[in-house]
Order: C-alpha cells, then structure tokens, then sequence
C-alpha cells in the first residue's frame, strides 16, 4: 500500500517541530524512508511541501537540510499572528455553527474550571485545541491553512512561558466566544487582537542546539500511521 505524501509530511514536520531533526541537520532520503517505514517517493514529496512552507532548505552539495530562521523571520511570524488570529475570530463571528460553539463553549468551561484549581498541566494543550476549533469555526480554508502552519513554525521556534494569571486567560477565552456567539465581529477581532498581544509576550526564542545530530534518524524508527493519515 502506498504512503500518501502528506502522512510523511506531517510525521517528518512533526519531529522538526520536536527538535528530533535539528535545525541545519541533513535530510537523507533513504535514512528518512528507512526511520518512517516508507518508500523514498513519500518522502521526497514530502520534502518538497516542507521546503514550500520553510521548514526545509535544499543546498548545494548538501541536499535537503532543516531550515535555520533568523530572530526577525522568529519575530515577523507572532507579527503575522497577530494580524491573522483576529481575522479569524471575526469571520468566526460570521460563519461559525452551532457545532463549534459547543465545541468552544466546553473548551472554556474546561478550561476555566482547570485554571481555577491549579491544575494547569492541559492548559496549554486547551488552549491550542481551542484556538485550533475557533480558526475552523471561520470557514476559511486559506486561512485555516495558513494559521495552522503559523501556528507550527511557532512551536518550533519558540518556548511558551505558564501564563502568570490562567484565570485572566480563560476568562479572555470566554469573552471571545460570546463575541462569536452574538455574531459581533468586531468584537470578536478586538478581544482576540488583545487576547493575541498578550500572550507573545510568553514567547522565548528557543536557543538552537550547540551541535547538529547529521546521522539522528539512523537510531530509531518512527512509522507513519497509515491508518488515519492527518493533513
């Protein structure tokens, strides 16, 4: 059976986003294949998409190698986010349903209840469910493309900080999401643009690694799921 491509692509984006292949560390194809339990076509279609999308740079000599973004592409992607997270709340306020409004509406309750009692260990991962749930209730595709590999490159590049009040936070969750259910658009852009400020400032730019692991996927194998391939 064959390996779609992007079930490849989101196994080897996932462990570059993981520090598993390090920032300036070669791409074999054939030690790629042999770590994902693919042939070499996945893999080099693969490799093209996350060229396209900036994780990956081709060199002379060297071939396929991990990108190595400077502090101002760093600093220009929360800059973007900052400009885009908004606009989606506000089509959000437009488009949503009543589907994702449950689906918003238990995230904060979650949320809120975990932030209250100091169990803040899935904070973070609410946190992103919720903003994922809230860039799909705007029912834009080139959107919700673009925000989901903003949202990657992130997480690569930076460390997230525990935010200092997780009460205030998820209280600015739910804010949002009454925006979004009155269909207030405007509302929904200025909460979330506050919302979006605040939390950059959580951001550190991770420190890239003192030495390159070239040979890191000979060790281990990492098989793509087949069975239910992610975009």
């Amino acid at each position: 059976m064959r390996v779609p491509a992007h079930s490849v692509c989101t196994a080897i984006r996932d462990d570059i986003v993981a520090g598993v292949h390090e920032r300036g560390s070669r791409l074999t194809e054939e030690l790629l294949a042999r770590r994902y339990g693919v042939s070499r076509v996945p893999v080099r279609e693969a490799l093209r998409t996350l060229e396209a999308e900036g994780f990956v740079v081709t060199r002379r000599h060297a071939g396929a190698c991990v990108a190595e973004p400077t502090e101002r592409e760093a600093a220009d992607l929360l800059e973007i986010r900052l400009l885009l997270e908004p606009l989606g709340a506000a089509r959000a306020a437009q488009r949503r349903t009543e589907a994702h409004l449950k689906v918003l509406r238990g995230l904060v309750r979650l949320g809120q209840e975990r932030a209250r009692r100091g169990t803040s260990e899935d904070l973070r991962s609410l946190g992103g469910w919720f903003h994922e749930t809230l860039t799909q209730a705007s029912g834009s595709p080139p959107l919700i493309a673009t925000l989901t590999q903003l949202r990657h490159k992130i997480a690569w590049m930076y460390v997230v900080d525990a935010p200092s009040g997780p009460v205030e936070l998820w209280a600015e969750h739910g804010a949002i999401v009454d925006a979004v259910a009155r269909g207030d658009s405007e509302r929904a852009r200025a909460l979330t643009a506050q919302h979006t400020e605040r939390s950059a400032a959580a951001h550190r730019l991770r420190l890239p690694a003192a030495g390159v692991r070239t040979e890191s996927v000979r060790t281990s194998q990492h098989r793509v799921n087949t069975a239910s391939p992610q975009n």
